[in-house]
């Protein structure tokens, strides 16, 4: 957008606040947490783990407890993730740790939507269970 006269462009607090969030982020070295390496660019990287976690998610029934649980986690986090540009206030929001540690959470929620689609635990039990085996004394 054009700056006033003299080149010297006006950002809002929000914006500033944002660039100076980045700034930082980009300064950041390390997670300081052994084996979780930092990630240069997290913004594309959670968008993209979240959206394929939508897709598996859209191949469960829509009536599954885990699809309809998990489906709205991810439609909100994806949501703070696309909206938000600073790193800082995508891990106050969605308040999990750094964001290295939600991207690697998102990963194994990935994972476990693909074992889910996979195992069907919606189905009924092969098997009838043993009779009281949910009877507690």
């Amino acid at each position: 957008r054009a700056g006033p006269p003299g080149g010297v462009a006006v950002c809002s607090g929000r914006e500033q606040t944002a660039k100076m969030n980045s700034v930082r982020h980009a300064m950041r070295q390390t997670t300081g947490i052994v084996g979780l390496a930092r990630i240069v660019d997290p913004r594309p990287v959670l968008i993209d783990v979240y959206q394929q976690t939508l897709s598996v998610l859209k191949t469960l029934p829509k009536d599954a407890a885990y699809r309809q649980s998990t489906e709205q986690l991810v439609q909100d986090r994806l949501k703070i993730v696309e909206t938000e540009a600073s790193i800082d206030i995508i891990e106050h929001r969605i308040r999990d740790g750094m964001i290295e540690e939600v991207i690697q959470q998102a990963q194994h929620e990935l994972s476990l939507a693909k074992r889910m689609a996979e195992w069907k635990p919606w189905e009924p039990l092969e098997e009838a269970p043993p009779a009281n085996q949910w009877k507690w004394p």
